[in-house]
């Protein structure tokens, strides 16, 4: 039934394992175990981001904002003697590439004497900068070449300023840093300045050199038009020609425009034709006047359609809730009938102005026709003069238009070559900063903070991860698939018998039975029971990993907790390469279990009973060098023997399983073996590799977690032994 019932909770277990998942429990948990140790990394990390800050030289900067004029007429207006081009992304990143070039910047070191690393000039209380007309010569170089100075002030410029389009607007940012506000100030707008007057330079050498053309220009156009013009008058004297139109006599004249009159009048009938021919034709079909061009374009007629839909759209609604006697429903109707009146009244009128202007149409095209016929038998005129009249005439238009164009762009050259036209210009100057921008210490101290967590946080997973040893009663179950039969804390014993004397561990199942320990003990003694049901195990081992894990101290509680319990209880002290055991029991030095296996003496002369601890004991005895002989020996196994028959408990201990091997030879003498494992300490990997030694596993009735500290155990989670052991309510309850 119990190992049903095992076999049921190990179920549970392994079911809530596979189903748990991430839970937020045990990062809780984590960080409750290792805050201190996070801590320190983050506080370090904002240690080092503070000394970083001090280490650092303060940096200003200082930002200018230059506006791109992005409209296409300037004050010149559309004929402006150069073109204007959109500001899209590639011509602003243009204008930056501008800012940025040697030779712009190279005016900026001029002006602001920055050669040889000097600082920036500072203007004249009358607001006069430095010189603008330094020679190459000063700047220590020609137009061409600069001097190793120059170089590296135009390099220093461009590595400390930043020029950025700010966002999707037509605004240009000029940021310049330096260690002092003032000069960071000083040199940004210098910069935005001379960007500004190189775009009104540029602008004012086109006019220039346009201008130059253009005076050249005009006069060839002059010269020709003179020409023309001569040629044109000569012709008209000559053949006797009016100047009312160009290269037309009276009679010409005259026919020209009753032509004109003819065809105007001819096209105003034909239109006025088919909007007759298509009113017939709906009134033959009897269909709607809507479909004339007169009835569509016509105001009144809309406006009544709307109100007819209006009209409709209220008299439906109300139909939907009322009756067609409805004082509301009659009321609709009524203003409906009226405007469908006035919609056949309106198209009835149109109607007829349709048929009026058709006849009025064809009034004044007969009046045409009848005045054209009495002027053309008056044209007399010579058609090769027309000709050659009319192409004299068309030489001196061309040559006039050009002339003039040609004049007007001379004008606007002038003009622009005194205006200032400015394509870009200063929105927001650049202000000495009152803040550093670098450092940027806030970000720095909140980055290293942020750093500092995230390396603490790896560093405490690497910390654990690394950690060999057993910390929670699950991962010894889960990883030696071994039941788990007591869980005993770390306890320095302070009570004193009646004498003075501290009592020590082994002490408290006989005098402090309420205790922790000693119910810890009774645990494990009944667990060990329960371990096989059918044949209680009688001779029971003890061994650990490694020295130090408590194994002994446990051995020897375990007998004593038994004697308590009125048992009849043998203790063996089998590790006699270092006979801690016997040396608690007897101080001074008696025969034992050596001399016994030696044959020098009998089981009953070695054994002697202890009143301190209520127990029959066997110590060590002397020193032997073949050990491992003696424990395998016939003899040893005789001693169990006669031990097992004696005696109702018999606890071994024995030596530590990485050391030697005497616990695997002894192992084959007893019931049971308790497995001894230290809290956070042993390593896993050799207690699975010293479990694997003995004799199938099978004898092995479980595992002792020992030294538990339950400060440290109750940070693993409810699933550790401190959780519920170190709990408060747990020591009041043992306390009491």
């Amino acid at each position: 039934m119990l190992n049903r019932l095992d076999t049921r909770l190990r179920g549970l277990d392994d079911n809530e394992a596979q189903g748990s998942g991430f839970d937020v429990r045990d990062t809780v948990n984590f960080v409750w175990r290792q805050w201190a140790f996070i801590l320190a990394w983050t506080i370090l990390a904002a240690l080092l981001g503070a000394i970083y800050i001090a280490r650092q030289t303060p940096l200003y900067t200082a930002t200018t904002q230059l506006l791109l004029d992005p409209r296409k007429e300037k004050a010149a207006g559309p004929d402006s003697i150069y073109t204007d081009t959109a500001l899209d992304l590639s011509v602003v990143e243009s204008e930056i590439a501008v800012m940025r070039s040697t030779v712009l910047l190279k005016r900026v070191v001029l002006k602001e004497g920055l050669l040889g690393g000097g600082t920036p000039a500072q203007p004249s209380p009358d607001g006069a900068g430095a010189d603008t007309s330094t020679s190459p010569a000063q700047a220590g170089g020609s137009d061409d070449t600069m001097s190793p100075d120059m170089v590296a002030a135009v390099e220093g410029l461009k590595n400390a300023v930043v020029i950025s389009r700010a966002g999707q607007a037509y605004v240009i940012n000029v940021s310049y840093t330096s260690d002092s506000p003032a000069k960071a100030m000083q040199l940004a707008n210098a910069i935005a300045d001379a960007y500004v007057v190189d775009k009104l330079d540029a602008r004012f050498e086109a006019a220039k050199r346009a201008s130059n053309w253009l005076n050249d220009r005009l006069v060839e156009l002059r010269q020709q038009l003179r020409l023309s013009e001569e040629a044109v008058a000569k012709f008209r004297a000559d053949n006797n020609l009016a100047q009312a139109v160009p290269g037309a006599t009276l009679n010409q004249e005259q026919l020209t425009q009753l032509n004109g009159r003819l065809v105007a009048a001819r096209a105003d009938t034909a239109e006025r034709k088919s909007h007759l021919d298509l009113l017939t034709k709906i009134q033959a079909e009897r269909g709607k006047l809507d479909a004339l061009p007169e009835a569509t374009s016509s105001g009144v007629l809309a406006d009544l359609r709307r109100q007819e839909n209006d009209l409709s759209r209220q008299e439906a609604d109300l139909l939907a809730r009322y009756t067609g006697a409805h004082p509301q429903v009659v009321n609709v109707r009524a203003q409906l009938s009226d405007v469908r009146r006035s919609i056949a009244s309106t198209l009835r009128q149109i109607a007829s102005d349709v048929r009026n202007n058709y006849n009025l149409a064809l009034a004044r095209q007969d009046a045409a026709e009848q005045a054209l016929k009495e002027a053309s038998g008056q044209s007399d005129l010579d058609a090769s003069k027309t000709i050659t009249l009319r192409e004299l005439e068309r030489t001196a238009a061309v040559n006039k238009s050009l002339f003039e164009d040609f004049l007007q762009r001379a004008r606007l050259t002038q003009e622009q070559s005194t205006f200032e036209a400015r394509d870009a210009r200063i929105i927001t100057p650049a202000v000495a900063p009152g803040i550093p921008s670098s450092p940027k210490r806030t970000q720095i101290i909140l980055t290293s903070l942020i750093l500092g967590l995230i390396v603490g946080i790896g560093a405490a997973y690497l910390k654990e991860a690394l950690n060999a040893g057993f910390t929670t009663p699950r991962e010894i179950e889960t990883l030696l698939e071994m039941p788990l039969l007591a869980s005993i804390s770390r306890f320095s014993p302070r009570t004193k018998d009646e004498n003075g004397r501290i009592l020590s561990l082994p002490e408290y199942p006989l005098r402090m039975p309420l205790a922790r320990s000693s119910e810890a003990i009774r645990s494990l003694r009944s667990a060990v029971q329960m371990s096989d049901v059918d044949h209680p195990p009688k001779v029971v081992q003890v061994t650990s990993t490694l020295p130090g894990e408590g194994k002994t101290t446990i051995a020897l509680m375990m007998a004593t907790s038994a004697a308590q319990s009125g048992q009849n209880v043998l203790f063996i002290d089998c590790d006699l390469r270092h006979p801690s055991a016997s040396a608690q029991l007897r101080t001074d030095k008696v025969p034992g279990l050596i001399e016994c296996l030696l044959g020098e003496i009998e089981l009953e002369q070695a054994l002697f009973y202890s009143e301190k601890f209520r127990i029959w004991a066997l110590c060590a005895g002397g020193e032997s060098k073949n050990q491992p002989d003696l424990l395998a020996s016939e003899r040893m196994k005789a001693l169990m023997a006669k031990a097992r028959s004696r005696f109702d408990v018999v606890i071994v201990d024995t030596p530590p399983m990485g050391p030697v091997i005497d616990p695997v030879i002894v192992s084959n003498l007893v019931d049971k073996v308790i497995y001894i494992v230290r809290w956070a300490s042993t390593a896993r990997e050799m207690v699975q590799q010293s479990l694997r030694q003995i004799a199938g596993q099978k004898k092995v009735a479980g595992i002792v977690f020992n030294h538990i500290m339950d400060d440290k155990a109750k940070k693993y989670g409810r699933f550790a032994y401190g959780y519920y052991y170190g709990s408060r309510y747990y020591r009041k309850y043992y306390e009491k």
